[in-house]
């Protein structure tokens, strides 16, 4: 559902409902040249509202490049908001890498990641693949219908030990969900600690993670993405589907045409370039096998609700199509499974039964249709 008020702009809309950006709070927006027009007006906008806005332009970074050492440094001020209006992405954090901050027996490999998820101080959004276009269609939405729609689907995987995920395309997939929570993607980032994309709304959940040498644990089974798929130099939509077996929680196989050698590429480039962060000292001891392990590792199952989202080409928008799930290929969200990559991948119209611990199901989505 669309907000109706013409006269509210899509970047008033990130400000003042998105983010409730307050007067006098700092609030840092990075961006590329690709994405500096609607960098500025995020910028006229905090001016507007009494934020202290401060602006900095960096080079469009892809999946392993480094963020430029003055974003790192404004993130150290620790802002009370922090925007990321990416042309792909905000860049990853040499020193946090070489050496992750820890707090509370979890460690962090980026500034970022920290301060959000850390120590809770800021709130965020972060946007790899924005256009004009996309931000001018998908973000004045109704947000407390898409809150509303999050919270029950995300009530639905409470005491979850998995859920089957099926679809036309021939995705056949067990996904191990025991001990996690739901994600919400729903568009409220007003507290300190929170923060999420824009355009917002999803739910995702990372599954567990897999032992290769333990059968039966982790993920297995069958993905046929057949919607669209991030890559190392960026996300197509995709003209053969790719076909993925996933054994133990981790991607054993990958077949299909050009696309499919495109993902593999991707895969065995952040392997490789794992081992040899560790071999120049750039991560700790030992972890080189970690990270490269974990490019094979399923990181994520998201549900798409933007009602205004559709398939594009563009996996910022793309993952929040309605009638969509999708699964992030490296790195997830829980922490325990760190990785150089995360490469999200949509399939079309699926169905997810969850199953809980008494042995009961629950029928989420059925053929792409949300059934709270």
């Amino acid at each position: 559902m669309l907000v109706t008020n013409e006269k509210i702009t899509p970047a008033h809309t990130v400000i003042n409902t998105v983010c409730k950006l307050k007067k006098s709070e700092k609030i840092i927006i990075v961006a590329n040249p690709e994405t500096n027009v609607i960098a500025q007006d995020l910028y006229t906008e905090a001016l507007k509202a009494g934020g202290e806005p401060t602006l900095i332009f960096q080079p469009a970074k892809k999946a392993m490049d480094y963020s430029e050492p003055a974003v790192i440094a404004a993130l150290k001020t620790e802002p009370q908001v922090f925007l990321s209006i990416s042309y792909m992405k905000l860049g990853k954090d040499p020193e946090a890498v070489k050496n992750p901050y820890e707090l509370n027996g979890e460690k962090y490999d980026n500034t970022f990641d920290y301060l959000l998820n850390g120590k809770k101080v800021m709130r965020a959004v972060w946007t790899p693949g924005l256009t004009e276009d996309m931000f001018n269609r998908t973000v004045n939405i109704d947000y407390a219908l898409l809150e509303k729609r999050c919270t029950l689907l995300g009530k639905k995987f409470e005491k979850a030990v998995s859920a089957h995920i099926t679809a036309p395309g021939g995705t056949d997939l067990i996904v191990p969900l025991a001990g996690r929570k739901a994600f919400f993607d729903n568009g409220d980032f007003s507290k300190p600690g929170t923060g999420g994309n824009i355009p917002a709304g999803e739910v995702f959940l990372s599954p567990v993670v897999g032992n290769p040498d333990k059968d039966g644990s982790g993920c297995n089974g069958k993905i046929i993405y057949d919607g669209s798929m991030t890559f190392g130099d960026g996300d197509s939509i995709l003209k053969t589907p790719i076909d993925v077996t996933v054994k133990n929680g981790f991607v054993t196989d990958v077949a299909g045409g050009d696309e499919a050698k495109r993902l593999l590429k991707t895969i065995t480039e952040a392997e490789a370039k794992a081992v040899k962060l560790e071999k120049d000292g750039a991560l700790p001891a030992g972890m080189g096998e970690v990270y490269k392990r974990n490019a094979r590792n399923i990181g994520e199952l998201g549900i798409g609700l933007n009602p205004c989202a559709m398939i594009t080409g563009n996996m910022l928008e793309d993952e929040k199509a309605f009638k969509t799930c999708h699964f992030a290929i490296g790195q997830n969200y829980d922490g325990d499974a760190p990785s150089l990559i995360h490469l999200d991948g949509v399939v079309r119209n699926p169905t997810i039964v969850i199953k809980y611990e008494d042995g009961s199901e629950f029928t989420a989505l059925e053929k792409g249709e949300l059934k709270i």
